[in-house]
């Protein structure tokens, strides 16, 4: 096997795992909006966000929610 073709697997074997580990963190919920409004929904039942904050933070949005809507 030559030096170029091992360079070029060893270079593809690690963008094939960085890919394979941003799959579940970011484009699996890109796809799956409305499962995780839903779990968000259930996660934040209950809680009085005025109490939890600390003074002068945004209170919590919806991560899904397009800005300025």
């Amino acid at each position: 096997m030559s030096k170029t073709t091992r360079i070029a697997l060893v270079f593809g074997g690690f963008v094939t795992a960085v890919a394979a580990a941003f799959y579940p963190i970011f484009f699996y919920p890109l796809t799956h909006k409305e499962e995780y409004r839903e779990v968000q929904k259930t996660n934040r039942a209950g809680i009085n966000q005025e109490d939890v904050q600390p003074v002068g933070v945004k209170i919590w949005s919806d991560p899904f929610k397009p800005a300025g809507k």
